[in-house]
């Protein structure tokens, strides 16, 4: 995507969610922005004679016919959103409505906005910068209540507060090794080396703290995922209908009834836990069952976590196979076992509970709750990194490569090499630095961030 006559041309959308609703805001953004709307607003004050930041109450009128009373919000630039002359229209949710409103700004020569690009715009009027415009999408579509919060604070500047102090410290350093390279005849040093040292490795440090949240954050962005797996008649279906209180799940006492996978979503303390039904995993020349076996493993490598059920009436140890077989092509991802159909067990002497291991009943509901804990337990854990910044993967590819110049830089220092040979390192990483933030861009990393917006945003 680009912007064509990004200074010249205005632009509108709708920026609430589209269809039936009790009201609607269109935006529209640009120099023309007031001038379109004011060919179409009847009310007490026309609005090119309106004060920024104003309500103001009228009909919008198309070829003389009233298509809805209206709430026009005028922003003048570069007080908005923007940074552009801004008017917010509110009117009634009806899509015809909607639509009338829309075309006839489309005939005053305003054009419908590409994805992201109220944003887009916002930042090249640096009214935010590139980690605060990300935030604007994190704040959107978090699946968590901590993940909207942190998102928030990265909206706030936080992160960007961070990353300035970081960039600092550097220019800091670089001015004065820059300074020794100026007097290199000299054999005059400006930098002390043991403060350098410690300056170095505590950025170094701050840097590996922060991409070691990378999958924190994304558990908080889209969610923390579940494969509930098992072999077939251990109960799979009916635990995953128990746990989220409906029947979603059609439950068979026929092996193999689950071919593909179902999946939902459990909200737990404000965390989203997505919750998936796979097929049952055993031996068989069935290549529908088969495929869907195929889907199950598949599912598997992009879960957070594995909960196993197995029918603890034929045995506490009867899916100990399986599990020891996921540990090994799955060694990276947590394994729970849920001891289903306990109802059906005389005795719990040898019946394993932990976090780890839980009796349970998808009949009786027993052990529901622990299920759930043993979800927030992992949920809380793999977020507890999460600070400041729900880090995305072009800010985490962007500072491990700051990351790689800084260790350059320290490994640098210890073999004791000359000032123009630390300063290579520490300018790229403050390149990089400004890359993160969008001090330096290029138009497809735009295109990039801003294509993954909704229109309207």
């Amino acid at each position: 995507m680009s912007l064509p006559n990004l200074h010249t041309d205005t632009i509108c959308a709708l920026a609430t969610p589209p269809g039936v609703g009790g009201l609607a805001v269109i935006r529209v953004s640009g120099p023309r922005a007031i001038e379109f709307c004011d060919q179409y607003f009847v009310g007490k004050t026309s609005l090119s004679e309106a004060e920024t930041h104003t309500i103001h109450y009228g009909w919008w009128v198309v070829e003389e016919s009233r298509v809805d009373a209206i709430t026009a919000t005028v922003f003048h630039s570069p007080h908005s959103y923007t940074g552009e002359h801004v008017v917010e229209i509110g009117c009634h949710g009806g899509v015809f409505v909607v639509e009338q409103i829309i075309g006839s700004l489309l005939r005053a020569h305003a054009r419908l906005a590409d994805p992201g690009e109220f944003t887009r715009r916002a930042f090249m009027n640096r009214k935010l910068d590139l980690t605060q415009a990300e935030a604007v999408a994190d704040l959107i579509h978090s699946q968590s209540r901590v993940g909207s919060q942190i998102a928030a604070r990265q909206l706030a500047g936080g992160f960007t507060r961070r990353l300035a102090a970081l960039r600092q410290q550097l220019l800091d350093v670089i001015g004065l090794l820059e300074l020794e390279l100026d007097f290199s005849d000299e054999d005059v040093e400006f930098v002390n080396r043991s403060a350098f040292r410690d300056s170095i490795a505590q950025i170094l440090r701050e840097i590996e703290a922060t991409t070691a949240s990378a999958h924190g954050a994304e558990v908080l962005r889209s969610g923390f995922h579940v494969a509930v797996v098992g072999y077939p008649n251990a109960g799979k279906s009916s635990l995953f209908n128990a746990l989220l209180q409906r029947n979603r799940a059609i439950v068979s006492d026929i092996p193999g009834t689950t071919r593909d996978y179902l999946s939902e979503t459990l909200f737990i303390e404000g965390y989203a836990v997505h919750v998936s039904d796979t097929a049952g995993l055993r031996e068989t020349s069935d290549q529908i069952e088969l495929q869907g076996i195929n889907i199950t493993s598949s599912l598997i490598e992009q879960s957070d976590l594995v909960l196993v059920v197995n029918d603890a009436s034929s045995g506490f140890t009867n899916s100990d196979p399986l599990v020891a077989d996921l540990r090994v092509r799955f060694p990276e991802i947590e394994i729970v076992v849920a001891q289903n159909k306990i109802d059906l067990v005389t005795s719990e002497t040898d019946s394993p509970q932990s976090l780890d291991s839980i009796r349970c009943s998808a009949i009786t509901e027993t052990g529901l709750q622990h299920i759930r804990e043993a979800f927030f337990d992992r949920v809380r854990k793999s977020t507890s990194s999460v600070s400041d910044v729900l880090l995305n993967s072009r800010q985490m590819q962007l500072l491990k490569l700051a990351g790689n110049d800084v260790r350059s830089c320290q490994i640098g220092l210890e073999q004791g090499l000359s000032a123009d040979f630390l300063a290579v390192d520490i300018r790229s990483a403050i390149r990089l630095f400004g890359d993160i933030t969008g001090d330096s861009w290029n138009p497809d990393v735009l295109d990039s961030v801003f294509s993954r917006f909704c229109i309207g945003k």
